[in-house]
């Protein structure tokens, strides 16, 4: 039965015209409140910056807790050396510095959702190589803090400012004298975040190493209702509320006791457990997390542990993870990488070998892959890294492992970034 003519005669709207109209209108009205709401939430925010544009970490809550309460935490404060927290306009941020202070430096980007101690595994190998090495935590993950996401939005802008106010935080040089330069490793998300960071400033970066990176995620397998969820156009309580189900936001588990280990050779890796949806769809970004642990004598932490801690305990946690989702350099990046791939070409055709002006020290960027990873596929996402920097700028490794790689196979990665660098 033709539902039009039925409508017509049921409402007595003669004119389809009418009808149509009367069928529109409500859509019409909810994106004009939508855009309404937003425009009085942005003319109030913008009167002033303030501190009430800043969603804070809960650094503070810390001093509330006791010894043993600190430790069992599923990020302690104390779980990396050379901490310290660093004062902007846009909050506070988290940062851990450490290693020989004449080492080569790296610098490293972690991903979407665990904050930086995800490369506790692989700073460490690296500073007992002689590396002077430098983390820390993204807006909105661990102990810093989250810029308002409706006035900042989480995208390779707000990333490069951060990247570059924690370097200036530094009582080290990392770019201040001619021709200093640094590594840096990014992984996941933050592998996005490098690679977009080196395009634009690329004479700061003397190599670059992206672990299963984000950025040339393939459009097919994000799905319609993911498109849905992220375009905007929805209520931000109820994409909060879907992607908080999706991630976890189940009571916080509590933390198993501390237990001593032989060794972290023999340390056995706990099951990878994937969280459970209640959503009808997943996003690519939000993978299960890991429960593989990031410490020998600390076997309750793990990104799964953390990722749930951050729900519960960081109020800028979901809104930040909402926005780098929508914002991000999760996909389309290829013709940033392209740039990179052109600076390459060029420099490799000059005759002089040893001024290697705005591009990568090794001639190449060094991507690492894991074979069983179900996120950052290592058959396509090396296919479109060598695609996209040309095949003869680019050297991809795949190793043992899935999207955790650089936590369960932090010997591997290592193993690769030496010889690379090397």
């Amino acid at each position: 039965m033709d539902l039009i003519p039925l409508l017509t005669r049921h409402l007595n709207l003669n004119d389809k015209r009418t009808l149509y109209i009367a069928l529109t209108t409500p859509i019409i009205g909810y994106l004009a409140f939508q855009t309404l709401t937003t425009l009085l939430t942005s003319s109030k925010s913008n009167g002033s910056h303030s501190q009430h544009n800043i969603l804070e970490s809960p650094r503070k809550v810390l001093h509330s807790l006791s010894p043993q309460e600190l430790d069992e935490l599923p990020y302690p404060s104390d779980a990396l050396p050379g901490r310290r927290d660093v004062e902007t306009p846009y909050g506070s941020i988290r940062v851990y510095e450490w290693g020989p202070m004449e080492g080569r430096k790296v610098l490293f980007v972690h991903g979407i959702s665990t904050p930086c101690i995800a490369f506790a595994p692989v700073a460490r190998l690296l500073v007992s190589h002689g590396f002077r090495v430098m983390l820390f935590d993204l807006f909105g993950r661990g102990y810093s803090d989250t810029p308002d996401p409706t006035l900042y939005p989480q995208n390779i802008g707000l990333f490069t400012s951060q990247i570059l106010l924690v370097l200036a935080s530094s009582p080290l040089s990392w770019t201040g004298t001619a021709g200093e330069r640094f590594t840096v490793i990014g992984y996941s998300l933050g592998g996005g975040i490098a690679a977009g960071f080196t395009s634009f400033l690329p004479h700061m970066i003397e190599s670059l190493v992206l672990i299963a990176p984000s950025g040339l995620l393939r459009h097919r397998h994000i799905s319609r209702s993911s498109r849905w969820l992220y375009g905007g156009l929805l209520p931000r309580w109820l994409v909060n509320y879907y992607v908080r189900k999706r991630i976890g936001g189940d009571p916080e588990p509590r933390p198993r006791p501390p237990q001593k280990l032989q060794s972290s050779s023999t340390l056995p890796l706990l099951p990878v457990q994937a969280i459970k949806s209640e959503m009808p769809t997943d996003h690519p970004a939000l993978a299960p997390d890991s429960s593989a642990p990031l410490f020998p004598d600390r076997p309750w932490i793990s990104p799964a542990s953390i990722v749930n801690w951050q729900l519960n305990s960081h109020p800028g946690f979901l809104p930040a993870f909402i926005s780098s989702i929508q914002h991000a350099p999760i996909r389309d990046q290829h013709e940033r990488w392209r740039i990179m791939g052109r600076r390459q070409g060029k420099a490799s055709r000059k005759t002089d070998k040893g001024q290697f002006g705005n591009s990568l020290k090794e001639g190449k960027v060094l991507v690492l892959l894991g074979r069983q990873d179900e996120v950052i596929l290592a058959e396509e996402v090396g296919e479109d890294a060598r695609e996209a920097f040309g095949e003869e700028n680019v050297e991809v490794v795949v190793l043992e492992g899935g999207h955790d790689v650089p936590i369960v196979n932090a010997r591997g990665c290592v193993d690769s970034i030496l010889g690379f660098l090397r």
